[in-house]
């Protein structure tokens, strides 16, 4: 860490201690994610910088936080299961209870699409944002520094691999296990649902294929096998029914993902401010707070389409930074495999030179895709902004990642302070490009 930046990595380490230990769980459009961001917005303040709050509706429980409601799927249908083996009309219903879920589980939880989200309790959450501007008030870009504001549910199993911190083959077995083998159990009662359903579809239609099958050996086995496969289709469902735990309270205290997001966001504007000679030429700052990112990225998605006509998007550059605590895991996200979104090429390279200049060694070589849901640079890059998402996070599955573990005391400032060092490095590199080359938006591989 450098000594000029000591003093606003020293601010950013108590935003984030503030954060877990004072704040708390913040859940998507939660008191507790309300108060965090009214306190980044006072931070504005505090420093000459008017914050602008624009609220959204969310709702947290139509995408991935709703996950545990397809495990009840999986025991409900195992339950009926029983019934529909003397009332065959069932399995119609069954069938379609199950496709309608599996619809959802797709476009919603999986892909974040906010088609379902009306038939979800909604809340308020809200994106907090401040801009510097040059002293003249001209500038020819803009540099957004984005972290989320919110923290995720607890999850249940890694959190209970939290008893073998060393082993974290032990997390990965209790995490994925359980819920590897839930997830085969909802999927395989919708599938004999709906398989049941198409033959006993066939026979009312009196189809040659259904009566055939009706008849045959392997499904009068198979009927055999479903008076006792309900019971174990019933516990791993189960699994998937208790992944995430709705109480607050128990929620991820968020010091790492992601007040080190918003906390450092939070330092490099403050950096710019008290330093104007420093600030580069023609470049307006932008510390966004971006609320609801574990919801299914609604806040950036709420940012990118509210300012989809206006300057903020455009000739913009956007630094998202999510969970910086990890100091042998730096690293640029490239894309969200899941979203189908690559992040920008430029940027990248410009991580990566940081890093070597830097000396910095990680065990990732410093780039990631990220396998599984999405991070907020999806949104802005599918806006037309340049972005990409800079971690320093253990990529595998471990006992602190989205759960109440998630404490600063895990973690130390220099590992923050390397952080917000590499950031400035990077702003310092756009500024090059940018005279260099001007604006010429997202470059995807």
């Amino acid at each position: 860490m450098k000594d000029e930046s000591k003093k606003y990595v020293q601010e950013a380490w108590d935003i984030v201690k503030y954060a877990a230990n004072v704040v708390g769980s913040r859940l998507p459009g939660s008191k507790g994610e309300r108060e965090y961001a009214d306190y980044m917005g006072e931070k504005l303040s505090e420093i000459g910088i008017t914050p602008k709050k624009e609220e959204f509706s969310v709702s947290p429980r139509s995408g991935i936080g709703g996950l545990p409601y397809a495990g009840w799927v999986g025991i409900i249908l195992s339950a009926l299961t029983y019934f529909a083996l003397d009332n065959h009309r069932l399995w119609f219903g069954m069938a379609l209870i199950g496709i309608c879920m599996v619809i959802w589980l797709v476009f919603s939880a999986f892909l974040y699409k906010p088609w379902f989200d009306m038939f979800f309790k909604q809340k308020i959450s809200q994106n907090v944002y401040g801009e510097l501007v040059p002293e003249d008030g001209k500038y020819d870009y803009t540099i957004i520094l984005s972290g989320h504001t919110d923290t995720s549910w607890n999850w249940k199993h890694s959190e209970n691999a939290s008893r073998f911190p060393e082993k974290p083959i032990y997390g990965l077995i209790t995490t994925y296990g359980k819920v590897g083998f839930g997830a085969v159990c909802v999927f395989f009662t919708v599938g004999v649902a709906v398989a049941m359903a198409v033959i006993y579809m066939g026979l009312y239609l009196k189809a040659e294929w259904a009566i055939v099958a009706s008849n045959s050996v392997s499904l009068n086995r198979f009927y055999v096998a479903l008076h006792f496969l309900p019971i174990v289709t019933a516990i791993g469902s189960a699994f998937v029914a208790m992944w995430n735990d709705p109480s607050e309270e128990n929620a991820s205290k968020g010091a790492m993902d992601n007040a080190t997001g918003c906390a450092l966001s939070y330092a490099v504007i403050k950096y710019f401010k008290e330093n104007p000679d420093k600030m580069p030429k023609n470049c307006r700052i932008v510390d966004f707070n971006c609320g609801s990112e574990e919801a299914g990225l609604r806040g950036s998605m709420n940012f990118a389409h509210v300012h989809r006509n206006d300057d903020l998007t455009k000739n913009a550059w956007n630094i998202n930074i999510d969970s910086v605590a990890d100091k042998e895991y730096f690293e640029v996200v490239i894309k969200d495999d899941w979203q189908g979104c690559r992040f920008d090429t430029d940027l990248e390279k410009m991580f990566k030179d940081t890093f070597n200049e830097m000396g910095i060694e990680s065990k990732t070589n410093g780039c990631i895709h990220n396998p599984v849901g999405g991070c907020d640079s999806t949104p802005m890059t599918r806006a037309g902004i340049k972005s990409v998402t800079f971690a320093a996070q253990n990529p595998m599955l471990t006992w602190y990642y989205h759960t109440w573990h998630d404490t600063p005391d895990r973690f130390d400032m220099e590992t923050v302070g390397t952080g917000f060092d590499v950031v400035l490095s990077v702003i310092d590199k756009i500024a090059k490009f940018q005279e260099t080359n001007g604006f010429n938006g997202p470059q995807k591989k």
